[in-house]
């Protein structure tokens, strides 16, 4: 239901992934010039890479050594945690998305990821505000604000799914949770 991987990839990694950097420009700068020398791409950008070819076991290898020696490489630990979530280990990458938001706070992508794993775990309320966090941190942050619409409908479903079960003759009760889970069922189609 919510869009956790696109964060992953696009947020943090960013241009990285799109455009090679030059390293040194000389002063008289020219498009030809010998001087020009490309710059490897970021250890972040591999690491993509990898995640991208479905090779998560080896992408997470390169991001614990990168780790060994930059500790507080922000996307690389980033990159880690959503590799740890392609391998199923939630809880070591839900832990490694706590220590993102502790270290760097003014960050939205690890709590709109923290709270897409909450929200796959039934914690639709922590889920919730963990994305407010998200979008305190960065308001603008579409990702979080789609995501927080679709918690919201989630939410709506299992009201009116309670709501019903105490009223089973309530046949607007039924109506509107009808209505909830086609909703639900068109949001997910749409990832």
């Amino acid at each position: 239901m919510f869009c956790a991987r696109c964060i992953a990839l696009i947020a943090l990694v960013g241009a990285a992934l799109a455009y090679p950097v030059l390293a040194q420009q000389p002063s008289q700068w020219s498009p030809w010039s010998p001087e020009l020398t490309p710059v490897p791409r970021s250890e972040a950008a591999e690491i993509a890479d990898l995640m991208r070819a479905g090779k998560s076991e080896v992408a997470l290898q390169r991001a614990d050594a990168f780790l060994g020696t930059r500790p507080r490489d922000v996307q690389v630990r980033f990159l880690r945690a959503v590799t740890l979530v392609d391998l199923n280990r939630r809880q070591e990458a839900s832990d490694a998305l706590v220590l993102l938001t502790q270290d760097f706070p003014e960050l939205p992508e690890p709590y709109n990821n923290l709270a897409v794993l909450a929200a796959a775990q039934g914690g639709l309320d922590r889920a919730e505000h963990l994305l407010q966090q998200a979008l305190a941190a960065q308001p603008n942050y579409i990702t979080a604000q789609e995501n927080l619409g679709d918690l919201y409908v989630a939410m709506a479903a299992a009201a009116f799914d309670r709501a019903s079960q105490l009223d089973p003759a309530n046949g607007a009760l039924k109506s509107k949770l009808a209505l909830a889970r086609g909703l639900t069922s068109k949001l997910k189609a749409t990832r």
